[in-house]
């Protein structure tokens, strides 16, 4: 029997040995995303904001400056988990969103909400440097990275730093698929603002049935970006936060 344990207990330690280390770590290594990725459990949040998840479970999330699928080509400083975090004012009124939209088979895909200053902070580094175009030609193929602040793609400041500011859109449950909105996310361009020319009717179409729904629950648009709302009453118009989103 003592054998036995000795030999159970060895290859115990040679699973341990050959796994990999980041499994058995807080976080995944660089890039790595989805269900299998560790990830921290959620974080006290301070009082007023409260996790998307939890009042909107159906809501897909893509949380994009988590990952490397950004303007920037990487994961953005103040990002630790792929959550979203509104202030509870602006999720009360996007689960009614959410609910409008699911009786009519659709759900939300939310890919970024509250953004620490942090990441702001790390944007506008991004912008100083003109060697790093690692996505350009995914999400500002047109753009000359140097005009990035004077064409107002790239601020001090940003809306999402208040807690109440969404980027979005809709997803037709049966199919899984988004709706075709004209152009992606975060792609820098006249293409992406509300009114563009040159995008389908049906493109024109998919952007209104947002616009229509988010503007009943109190939402507005920014007129630059197809995705992009903030609640008009949102309760902290002049504070910019900055805790991590975990």
């Amino acid at each position: 029997m003592r054998s036995i344990l000795r030999i159970a207990f060895a290859v115990a330690l040679l699973s341990l040995a050959v796994s990999p280390a980041w499994s058995r770590s807080s976080a995944p290594p660089a890039g790595a995303s989805g269900p299998s990725a560790a990830v921290p459990k959620e974080a006290k949040l301070p009082q007023g904001f409260v996790y998307v998840a939890d009042l909107i479970p159906g809501a897909l999330l893509d949380i994009r400056y988590y990952g490397s699928n950004n303007f920037v080509g990487a994961r953005v400083d103040g990002y630790f988990a792929p959550r979203a975090i509104l202030s509870r004012k602006a999720a009360e009124a996007l689960k009614n969103v959410a609910g409008e939209l699911a009786a009519q088979g659709f759900a939300l895909k939310i890919f970024d909400a509250y953004r620490p200053q942090t990441a702001v902070n790390h944007f506008v580094r991004w912008a100083g440097d003109p060697r790093d175009i690692t996505a350009k030609s995914a999400f500002y193929p047109e753009v000359d990275k140097s005009r990035l602040f004077e064409e107002g793609y790239i601020a001090s400041r940003s809306g999402h730093s208040r807690g109440s500011t969404v980027d979005l859109t809709i997803v037709d449950v049966a199919s899984g698929k988004e709706l075709d909105m004209g152009s992606p996310f975060d792609f820098f361009g006249p293409v992406s603002h509300h009114g563009a020319k040159g995008i389908s009717p049906i493109q024109t179409a998919n952007r209104k049935v947002l616009r229509d729904v988010m503007e009943k629950h109190g939402f507005k648009i920014y007129p630059e970006e197809w995705w992009h709302y903030t609640l008009a009453n949102e309760p902290y118009p002049d504070t910019y936060f900055d805790f991590p989103v975990r």
